[in-house]
């Protein structure tokens, strides 16, 4: 295809949802973030390209609409939904291109509905991508790498006026160096882990409005604790305010959390998961019971005026009925902010589903794809209990945690009512919570309105045997 003479090159970037049920008309809000993956790309693109976004989550997609290229990143919840997405404008003549999490975990799968896949970091192969299809020379794949020039400033324009929430996301690391069975971000980068340059981000921060909390999205904020350190030095004279991920070691870095509350740090989501060390064992996370275990690192934390967001999966074969409520009891106690209480997924890719698939205990083939299958239903056949026991404790330990005297309770933490700003947030986060306890289960994997046929592309064999 050579670039006409009369017109630029049209590029559309797409957004999937996770799915739909029949008549749905507004999606859940606490899904409306803004996808920083479609700014970086969209800052690539030259200029004598003309660039359209639509973000499934926020708007219909004109299908209809005159395009060269779409371009679609694949997570595995919106697999199904971007299959869809893709058969719609391939009806219409149009290639499309997928990458993202789910492209590189299961490549040959993605492959049957797009017209070139683009396996790790899209940005190292974005621009020679563009121009294969700009002058006609278009490849199946293109296989991208991890080495390569971080220093790309997001184009935020691409949003335009859509109602995200009012959180800015940056990006200042990408990779964890932890193997975590379940993980499938250390299934996609192989248990690496790198930055990007401390001047860039600076810079991009500055462009930002002041009065937002930023959300540094990295899967690991210090997994490189020296480099961490050095971004925080770097980020304390903004006078930001900031939330990120982090493992629980650096719990037990004094300068590291120091400078964690100088710079900004509001709050981070640490990776609890278990309370049982056999479990963490299991899933790889013995480091959690470095120096004195979860109690500690989260007293530490607390101390240091930083609110904790705990995260705990279940399912695991020591998980019983008991574990759970006693995983509850301690969080609340221990004054979480918030916590997430949720059943271990297995993801493709990862240990953990290669483990279960070996043992014969996923209850589908490919979940993702599986028009029987329901967000936070149980995919796998727990050891102590049955599936619909599994999920049941899950909703029960939510409950527990979100009412109203757990929130009483845990509010007698200091860290909770630092400022009268900070108070009020944590009765209407914990309210919001409380309201939306098992408001995303029974959702379908794709959007049940659309009516489209599916449209394979010709390396779609193994897509098809796979669940379509």
């Amino acid at each position: 295809m050579v670039p006409s003479k009369i017109r630029p090159f049209r590029l559309t970037f797409v957004h999937p949802c996770v799915g739909r049920h029949l008549g749905m008309k507004k999606y859940i809000r606490t899904w409306q973030m803004e996808p920083l993956s479609v700014a970086t790309l969209a800052a690539l693109v030259p200029s004598d390209v003309e660039v359209r976004f639509y973000d499934d989550r926020l708007e219909a997609i004109p299908f209809d609409e005159a395009t060269d290229l779409v371009c679609i990143s694949v997570e595995t919840y919106t697999a199904k939904r971007a299959y869809q997405i893709s058969s719609s404008f391939r009806a219409h003549g149009v290639p499309v291109v997928m990458g993202g999490y789910h492209a590189t975990l299961c490549p040959e799968e993605v492959a049957g509905y797009c017209e070139s896949l683009v396996t790790g970091e899209a940005e190292s192969v974005f621009l020679e991508l563009l121009d294969d299809y700009r002058f006609g020379r278009p490849k199946a794949k293109y296989v991208g790498s991890p080495k390569h020039d971080l220093a790309i400033l997001p184009k935020r324009e691409i949003y335009g006026q859509k109602k995200y929430l009012p959180l800015d996301l940056v990006e200042f690391a990408r990779g964890c160096r932890f193997r975590c069975d379940f993980c499938a971000v250390m299934s996609f980068h192989n248990s690496t882990h790198h930055h990007r340059p401390i001047d860039v981000v600076v810079k991009e921060i500055e462009s930002l409005k002041r009065n937002r909390l930023i959300f540094f999205i990295d899967d690991n904020m210090t997994c490189n604790i020296e480099a961490a350190k050095e971004f925080m030095r770097a980020i304390e004279p903004l006078k930001i305010k900031w939330v990120s991920q982090t493992a629980i070691h650096v719990a037990h870095d004094e300068e590291a959390l120091q400078l964690m509350k100088r710079s900004g740090c509001q709050g981070v989501l640490v990776g609890l998961e278990s309370l049982n060390p056999e479990t963490l064992k299991t899933m790889r996370k013995g480091f959690n019971l470095m120096q004195g275990g979860a109690a500690t690192a989260l007293a530490n934390l607390r101390n240091h005026g930083l609110r904790i967001y705990g995260t705990f999966v279940f399912g695991y074969d020591t998980d019983t009925e008991t574990t759970i409520s006693e995983t509850v009891d301690f969080a609340r106690e221990q004054g979480l902010f918030i916590g997430a209480f949720n059943h271990i997924t297995p993801f493709p890719g990862t240990p953990l589903y290669k483990r279960m698939q070996q043992e014969n205990r996923l209850v589908y083939d490919a979940w993702w794809l599986d028009d029987r299958y329901r967000y936070n239903e149980i995919p796998f056949l727990p050891s102590k209990m049955s599936r619909e026991e599994l999920a049941d404790r899950c909703v029960q330990a939510r409950t527990d945690f979100y009412c109203w005297s757990s929130i009483l309770q845990r509010v007698k933490h200091k860290v909770q009512w630092q400022s009268g700003h900070m108070l009020f947030n944590y009765f209407l986060i914990n309210w919001m919570h409380q309201r939306d306890i098992s408001g995303r289960n029974g959702l379908p994997l794709g959007d049940m309105n659309w009516q489209g046929e599916w449209l394979p592309s010709e390396h779609a064999e193994t897509a098809i045997s796979m669940g379509r």
